[in-house]
């Protein structure tokens, strides 16, 4: 199986239905940016500190994997030239659609965000990557890709999943109360999953997930050669009894440190 196609499709038909990350933001919101009011998320619910951005004001900025007019059109608004990188078709597309409605510098580009051969080393100040690398199988080319193509002292700003989120059956919890041990780490489907997850996972039709360690997170980062200066973690929306008990996200503030 084409898993780089599996997932482009998957998140076209996510996009297409207007899932939650796939929303375009309002002109009010590009209004309230572009005047220096403005918030965007790596992880579902804390908005990142602006901190984190520095001056975002004609800063070079790579959107990976973060499509779906949100973030990218935000961070235009709010000064930067961005170029949205995401395998999603119609992700992209609502990118593109309030760049031109808002006249915003901002470029998208489709590719595999392990892949940015797209461009020559050193060409950005800023990563924003929101979660997205759960759908990618090895997140430790991500990290050196990131490394590579930024700046000497540029920032990647990274969103992902606690893999302890992948121990669980979700589904099976939400039906008996029940949070329960079922799936050994790292995570990756369809290699984990049982005859009647791989029935389930067949008939939902969503993107393949990995839930990377954080050896491969955290450590990967650490091997690109970048220093991490900044971290958080974050809750879900979703009601599923384990956000009772644990945050399911993290995200990091690295700055690659040497050229």
């Amino acid at each position: 199986m084409d898993l780089l196609e599996h997932n482009r499709k998957a998140w076209n038909r996510e996009s297409s239905q207007g899932g939650q990350w796939s929303i375009p933001v309002s002109e009010e919101t590009i209004s309230k940016a572009r005047e220096g009011n403005w918030e965007v998320i790596l992880t579902p619910l804390r908005a990142v500190p602006k901190a984190w951005f520095g001056d975002l004001q004609g800063k070079n900025v790579l959107c990976l994997a973060s499509g779906g007019g949100q973030q990218a059109p935000v961070l235009a608004a709010a000064g930067a030239r961005v170029v949205s990188f995401d395998l999603s078709d119609v992700q992209l597309e609502k990118d593109r659609m309030v760049a031109e409605r808002e006249k915003l510098d901002l470029v998208c580009i489709r590719g595999d965000m392990a892949d940015l051969s797209e461009f020559t080393s050193e060409s950005f100040d800023l990563i924003f990557h929101a979660v997205s690398n759960v759908f990618v199988p090895d997140v430790e080319i991500v990290w050196k890709e990131c490394y590579r193509v930024l700046k000497s002292g540029g920032e990647l700003l990274a969103g992902f999943m606690n893999p302890s989120f992948f121990l669980f059956d979700h589904d099976q919890s939400e039906r008996t109360g029940k949070i329960e041990v079922k799936y050994k780490l790292p995570y990756a489907e369809p290699a984990s999953l049982d005859e009647a997850g791989l029935q389930k996972l067949e008939k939902s039709e969503r993107a393949f997930e990995f839930g990377h360690t954080l050896e491969s997170q955290i450590g990967g980062q650490l091997n690109a050669g970048f220093t991490i200066s900044g971290f958080y973690e974050d809750y879900w929306t979703d009601e599923i009894p384990l956000n009772s008990f644990s945050p399911s996200y993290i995200a990091t503030k690295s700055t690659k440190t040497r050229s």
